[in-house]
C-alpha cells in the first residue's frame, strides 16, 4: 500500500514533503481569490457596504480600487523579488505579505452597511498582500523541484488551488444559503464569517510551507547590505529586460499575454459585481463561480490535449474567441440561468488559456535564463486586470451603464489575438536553439 501511495504522489509531482508543502500554499491563498476577489465580497460590497451609493458610483469605486491595488503590486513585486535574489528574504517576504493579507481579510468581517471606504481600503491592502506573497511563492519553485519536475509540481499546485478555493467557497455558500442550519443568525453574519474563514484558511494552510520549505541558499551567502542588494536588484531588472528584447517572438508572446490576460482578469474580478447590479441573487452568483472552479480542473487538462492536436497557438485563439462570445452574452444577460451558462463557458477556457500561454512562452526562451524571463512573465500575470478594470470604470463614466462596460473588455481579446498572430513559434524556438549552440561553442 505504501509503495502505491508513493508512486501516485510522485506521478503528481508531490512525492517529497517540501513539494507537498509548497503546493498547499496554492490551496491556501486560492480561497482569497475565489471567496474575496471573485464571489462573495463583490456582491456584499455592492449590496451592503456600498449602500447609499448609486450602482455606477459603486462599480466605479470598485474598479479603481482593483486597478490601484494591482498597479502597486506590479511596481513593488519585481523590485522586492530582485532584492530577494541578493538577500535571503524569499520566505520572510512571503510570510510578511501573507500575515498582512490574513489580517486585512479577517478585518473584512467588521464591514457593515455603508462602510464602502473601509471595504475598499481593506480590499486593496489584501490584494497587494496576496499578489506579493504569490510572487515569492513562485520564486521558491525552482529551488525545491528538479528541472524535470517543474511541470508536474506547478500543475499540481494549480489543481490544488482550484480544489482548495472551490471547497471553502462551497462551505461559504452553504453558510450563506442556510445560515440557520449552522446556528448563524442571518445571511449578513454568514457572509462576514465567510470573510473571516478565508483568513483562517489562508493562515492554517500556509503552515506546511513555513515549516517544511527552506530558505534557498544564495551565492556568496547573500551578505549584501540592503542598499547594495537594492542597487543590484535594479540593475538585474534592466538586464533582464534587455535580454528579453533579443528574443523577439518571446517578447511578442509576453506582450500578447499581457493584453488578453488583462481582459481575462477583468472578467474574473468584475463578473459578480456586474451580476449583482443586474439583480441576480447572491446565492446564484456564488454557486456559478463555484461551478467555474470545478469545471476548470478537467478543462485545463483538456486544453493540454487539444494543444497536442491543433497546437497551443490555435488553442489559445479558440479560448479568446470563447471569451469574446462570453462578453457579448454578458451584455444580453438577464437571468441567473444566463449567468450559469457564462460560468460554464469561463470554466472551460480560464485555466487552459493561462496554462498554454505559460508553456508557449517557455518554449521560446533559453533554459539557462528561465528564472529571469519568467520573472517578467510573473509580473505580467499578476498585473492582469489593471487596465481592464480601468477601462471598465471609464466605460461606466462615459455611458452610465455597466452593460456597455462589459463590451469594452472585448478589445483586449481582439488586440491580444492580433499580436499573438504575429508570433512565429518556430522562429522563436529556432532562435533559442541557435543562441544555445553559439553559447556552447
Amino acid at each position: 500500500m505504501s509503495v502505491t501511495r508513493k508512486s501516485w504522489l510522485d506521478h503528481l509531482g508531490l512525492g517529497r514533503p517540501e513539494l507537498r508543502a509548497w503546493a498547499f500554499y496554492d490551496w491556501a491563498n486560492s480561497a482569497f481569490l475565489t471567496t474575496i476577489v471573485a464571489a462573495v465580497f463583490p456582491v456584499y460590497y455592492n449590496n451592503v457596504a456600498a449602500k447609499g451609493l448609486t450602482p455606477e458610483t459603486a462599480a466605479f469605486n470598485f474598479s479603481m480600487a482593483t486597478t490601484i491595488a494591482l498597479a502597486v503590486s506590479a511596481v513593488i513585486a519585481p523590485i522586492l523579488g530582485a532584492i530577494a535574489d541578493h538577500r535571503p528574504y524569499k520566505k520572510p517576504f512571503l510570510v510578511g505579505f501573507m500575515v498582512i493579507g490574513v489580517i486585512a481579510t479577517m478585518a473584512m468581517a467588521s464591514i457593515g452597511e455603508g462602510d464602502w471606504a473601509l471595504a475598499i481600503g481593506l480590499f486593496m491592502v489584501a490584494n497587494v498582500a496576496v499578489s506579493g506573497s504569490i510572487a515569492f511563492y513562485d520564486s521558491l519553485l525552482p529551488h525545491i523541484a528538479a528541472p524535470e519536475e517543474l511541470d508536474k509540481v506547478s500543475s499540481s499546485g494549480f489543481a490544488l488551488g482550484y480544489l482548495g478555493g472551490g471547497l471553502l467557497l462551497l462551505v461559504n455558500l452553504a453558510w450563506i444559503l442556510q445560515p440557520e442550519r449552522f446556528g448563524i443568525p442571518d445571511v449578513g453574519v454568514a457572509t462576514r464569517l465567510a470573510f473571516f474563514s478565508v483568513g483562517v484558511w489562508w493562515l492554517v494552510f500556509s503552515i506546511p510551507l513555513m515549516r517544511t520549505v527552506a530558505e534557498p541558499a544564495l551565492p556568496g551567502g547573500g551578505h549584501d547590505s540592503i542598499s547594495a542588494a537594492t542597487r543590484h536588484a535594479l540593475a538585474d531588472l534592466h538586464e533582464t529586460f534587455t535580454h528579453l528584447r533579443k528574443y523577439r517572438q518571446a517578447f511578442l508572446m509576453l506582450l500578447a499575454f499581457l493584453i488578453y490576460n488583462d481582459g481575462i482578469g477583468t472578467i474574473i474580478r468584475m463578473a459578480s459585481l456586474y451580476g449583482a447590479q443586474l439583480g441576480i441573487a447572491e446565492h446564484h452568483l456564488i454557486a456559478a463561480l463555484l461551478l467555474v472552479q470545478f469545471v476548470g480542473v478537467p478543462c485545463a487538462f483538456g486544453f493540454g490535449w487539444l494543444a497536442s492536436r491543433i497546437g497551443a497557438k490555435r488553442a489559445i485563439w479558440l479560448s479568446l474567441t470563447v471569451y469574446t462570445f462570453i462578453s457579448i452574452l454578458g451584455y444580453f444577460m438577464r437571468t441567473a440561468v444566463h449567468f450559469y451558462v457564462l460560468a460554464i463557458l469561463v470554466g472551460t477556457v480560464q485555466g487552459g488559456s493561462q496554462a498554454l500561454s505559460r508553456s508557449l512562452f517557455a518554449s521560446m526562451i533559453p533554459r539557462e535564463r528561465s528564472s529571469e524571463f519568467f520573472g517578467f512573465f510573473a509580473v505580467t500575470e499578476r498585473t492582469a486586470g489593471i487596465l481592464g478594470p480601468l477601462t471598465f470604470a471609464a466605460a461606466i463614466a462615459l455611458t452610465g451603464s455597466s452593460r456597455g462596460a462589459i463590451l469594452s473588455v472585448i478589445a483586449y481579446f481582439i488586440v491580444g489575438a492580433l499580436i499573438l498572430a504575429r508570433v512565429d513559434i518556430q522562429a522563436g524556438q529556432a532562435a533559442v536553439e541557435r543562441r544555445t549552440l553559439n553559447a556552447e561553442r
